[in-house]
């Protein structure tokens, strides 16, 4: 049977009861069929609060506090992974620590630079330029170009919008519900009352946009361009609403369990937010996700990890319990990597093309606060877990680049421009640049990572 033949005969099996189980598999065997490379997928963790060089770095390789004089670049083979990520062993292979990066251009603010963390550049100045997940979502689009998925302090909180931007001046949602998120992702499938949701949000669209067509008309000047905003925004979301409802079989497939995300607790809440996030990937919604663990200057009391301080006091040194501030952070560190581990076990469960899903996947873990709750930005630690497919050479590493203003420090938007040449952006570079250090520290891609 020649490509086109099977492609077409997969592409065409309608499926009855064995939907659920084969209609992913039937998906993956007609990109095969089509010589198509399997979707690349890339997922950040953002925590809040500071992620403390020390808590990531392996177990036997020192480093100077002030950081390195000179590039550090070991395989992780034969060192232990500390206890803060310990649970993320079993990756150890796919995994890659990165020390040592500078982000002096986000800079601006006593605690999280928000927007400029993954925006590089002032965090004082909002939301100006688009982030890197909304970037790297241009280059692998899919029906939803861009999930973002929030932790905050009130488990009463619809929306936020702290960390990522789609571009100048429009900051992307984070749905901090995870059963309204479940709802809006996979209600069309879930059967009953959520299936309802998703029609009815249609029919509103639908009145709304012929509304603002009727106006229109009558406006000019700043206001019409306004009016084309929303216009804009309705109809994005009646595209999006349309690719979903055709995308039943695979959402089913994929669905996480509704029951899970009616639990208010912190713990159950960023859980479910991480099955969600592997639902819509495993379905085809997203290939760009974004998971804030209360990123943004959201201060969390962490009650079903024992603890009554919150996050802000815990950053200013405050501990409780017989534990110090320091015992805190390694706690809630664990319990992020507890649930990135489950995350990436997860889609490496699911098989895909000659591997799984996690092989075409890279996930970053950082913190948008950078090494502390009043970050120094000369040094930003970060988690690399999964290759993209072959693209990143994130196999079980150790890289330290020298400390700031040394002969080969790096930014971290320089790690930035790296994964946009991994996913087919050459762009120059990504948004601004520390112009107080060389230019050869802030320009063009890691090659440490790049393949």
């Amino acid at each position: 049977m020649n490509f086109l033949n099977r492609r077409s005969l997969l592409k065409g099996v309608t499926l009855g009861a064995g939907a659920v189980v084969l209609q992913p598999v039937l998906r993956s065997l007609a990109a095969e069929a089509a010589g198509e490379s399997a979707p690349r997928r890339i997922v950040f963790f953002i925590e809040g609060n500071g992620m403390n060089p020390d808590h990531i770095q392996p177990q036997g390789l020192e480093r100077p506090d002030k950081g390195s004089d000179k590039l550090i670049n070991e395989s992780l083979a034969n060192y232990a992974l500390p206890e803060p990520i310990a649970a993320l062993a079993p990756f150890k292979n796919r995994l890659t620590i990165i020390q040592g990066l500078s982000h002096k251009i986000a800079s601006g603010r006593g605690h999280s630079p928000e927007y400029g963390s993954l925006g590089c550049y002032s965090g004082a100045a909002g939301p100006i330029e688009q982030t890197i997940d909304a970037a790297l979502a241009a280059k692998l689009p899919s029906v939803v170009p861009h999930l973002g998925l929030a932790l905050t302090p009130g488990a009463d909180q619809i929306v936020d919008y702290s960390i990522s931007v789609a571009s100048k001046g429009k900051p992307l949602p984070f749905h901090c519900q995870p059963e309204l998120a479940f709802q809006s992702l996979f209600g069309s499938a879930a059967g009953g009352e959520a299936a309802k949701i998703p029609f009815l949000r249609k029919n509103l669209m639908d009145y709304m946009s012929a509304d603002i067509r009727r106006v229109q008309s009558q406006l000019a000047g700043p206001e019409r361009a306004s009016l084309d905003r929303y216009l804009e925004a309705y109809e994005s979301m009646l595209d999006r609403h349309h690719g979903i409802a055709a995308m039943k079989d695979a959402l089913q497939a994929n669905m996480p369990n509704p029951d899970k995300f009616k639990n208010p607790a912190e713990t159950d809440r960023l859980e479910a937010q991480c099955d969600l996030a592997v639902g819509a990937l495993l379905s085809g919604l997203t290939n760009v996700v974004t998971i804030s663990a209360c990123g943004g200057n959201k201060y969390m009391q962490w009650a079903n990890l024992g603890m009554s301080l919150r996050t802000n006091a815990i950053g200013h040194g405050g501990g409780e319990n017989g534990k110090t501030s320091d015992d805190l952070l390694r706690i809630i560190r664990a319990f992020h990597a507890e649930r990135i581990a489950a995350l990436a076990k997860k889609l490496d469960a699911v098989k895909e093309g000659n591997g799984t899903v996690l092989d075409n996947t890279l996930i970053v873990y950082m913190s948008d606060f950078g090494d502390r709750h009043h970050p120094s930005y000369t040094q930003w630690p970060v988690v690399l877990i999964g290759n993209l497919g072959g693209k990143l050479k994130t196999n079980g590493r150790y890289l330290e680049y020298p400390r700031y203003g040394a002969p080969g420090h790096r930014t971290l938007g320089t790690m930035y421009h790296s994964l946009l040449h991994a996913v087919g952006d050459q762009r120059e570079q990504f948004n601004n640049v520390d112009l107080a250090i060389d230019k050869d520290a802030t320009h063009g891609p890691l090659s440490e990572i790049l393949v």
